[in-house]
């Protein structure tokens, strides 16, 4: 800063306190920043995971409306550990879709993501099978 510059008797330009400010600032700030990376990179890998669970999900309940084994397509279709569930009831089957997301920071807890989807069971199809 030019505030607080000198000039010594020799004409030499001197600095005054602002010395080290930088190092200063950069090691109080960059916990900060990749606080906020690894947060914006786990928000990215839960919303395509939810995606991957919603496709597995109408999966799951489009082929349980035609009368084939909704869990077994479900399961296919869906992302890895994913717990997928089967209901019917009357004319329509649920699909539910779960899945535990793993944070980046190891010793953080895991988000569960989930995506459901309902079909009506189709005319003249066999009985649903979950």
């Amino acid at each position: 800063m030019a505030g607080s510059d000198h000039r010594s008797s020799a004409g030499e330009l001197t600095v005054g306190s602002d010395r080290g400010s930088f190092t200063a600032e950069l090691a109080a700030g960059l916990p900060a920043l990749v606080l906020l990376l690894l947060t914006g990179l786990t928000a990215v890998n839960a919303v395509t995971t939810r995606g991957g669970c919603l496709g597995a999900a109408r999966e799951a309940a489009l082929a349980a409306s035609r009368g084939e084994n909704g869990t077994a397509t479900g399961t296919r279709y869906a992302p890895p550990g994913a717990d997928v569930a089967v209901t019917v009831t009357g004319d329509r089957v649920t699909a539910t879709v779960r899945v535990p997301v793993r944070t980046l920071g190891a010793r953080l807890p895991r988000l569960t993501v989930s995506a459901t989807a309902v079909a009506a069971v189709e005319p003249g199809a066999p009985a649903p099978r979950p």
